[in-house]
């Protein structure tokens, strides 16, 4: 079965599943038909699913990554010494962990294709990842609060582990209150990872997008407190937009 095979039985299996998306066509283009299918695998609640779609879809996200080409944290230099800095889409890098800005609901972000970087690793972790948030919160029997850290499998991304963490939303100016929670977010992940023999963990920019922190000063705090607390876990800090970049490399040196 080659990808468009694949890509066509997922999007059929997610219509089928859910009753009130039966009725829609699955579209001739590749482009329109990776946009349904990841807006199906979005909006689909945290449940149990047949084998035979897990079949498909791990064979699918793996073949979707190695396209996409993945990088391996073995082949980064180092700006200082445990810590890297890494331009790039975190979900192709082969390392013990990456970092994932949740909300409070811990169980991803149920918008159709939104930009978001919770979004995008659960697309590409593949549908057990919000099950494994879920049975996560299910548990705890409250939502996640900011500051802390929880840990999953990473399914079918490169890396080994997703740590998520729920960061500081801004609605007016930062106050000590919100440094603080993002310092803990950045703590709590790094000593999450040392209790779980993690070698290697890889921030996104936390609380910088939806969440409104200001960059410059959230880098700062992402900096500092890895320096503080890494241990001997690694660091990358993992950046997509250029001023995210000069940020670091001006703070890094």
């Amino acid at each position: 079965m080659d990808q468009r095979n694949r890509r066509v039985f997922l999007i059929k299996y997610l219509l089928e599943e859910q009753p009130q998306y039966r009725d829609i066509p699955v579209p001739a283009g590749e482009a329109d038909q990776r946009r349904l299918l990841r807006s199906l695998m979005n909006v689909r609640p945290p449940r149990p699913v047949g084998a035979d779609f897990l079949a498909v879809q791990d064979e699918y996200l793996r073949a979707e990554a190695a396209c996409k080409g993945v990088t391996d944290v073995a082949a980064l230099t180092p700006v200082e010494p445990g810590i890297y800095l890494w331009q790039g889409d975190i979900t192709t890098l082969k390392c013990g962990a990456i970092v994932n800005a949740a909300n409070s609901g811990m169980t991803g972000c149920y918008v159709p294709c939104h930009g978001c970087i919770d979004n995008a690793i659960h697309t590409f972790a593949g549908v057990e990842l919000r099950l494994a948030c879920a049975e996560l919160m299910e548990r705890q029997g409250h939502e996640e609060p900011t500051g802390q850290a929880k840990i999953t499998p990473a399914f079918n991304l490169p890396c080994d582990y997703v740590l998520h963490t729920v960061g500081p939303i801004i609605y007016d100016r930062v106050t000590d209150r919100d440094r603080e929670l993002l310092a803990s977010c950045y703590r709590s992940c790094l000593e999450l990872a040392g209790e779980s023999g993690i070698g290697s963990v890889a921030f996104c920019c936390i609380s910088t997008g939806e969440f409104r922190f200001p960059n410059d000063l959230a880098a700062e705090i992402a900096v500092d407190t890895a320096r503080k607390y890494r241990g001997d876990t690694e660091v990358i800090f993992n950046v997509f937009k250029d001023v995210d970049y000069q940020i670091y490399r001006r703070l890094l040196g």
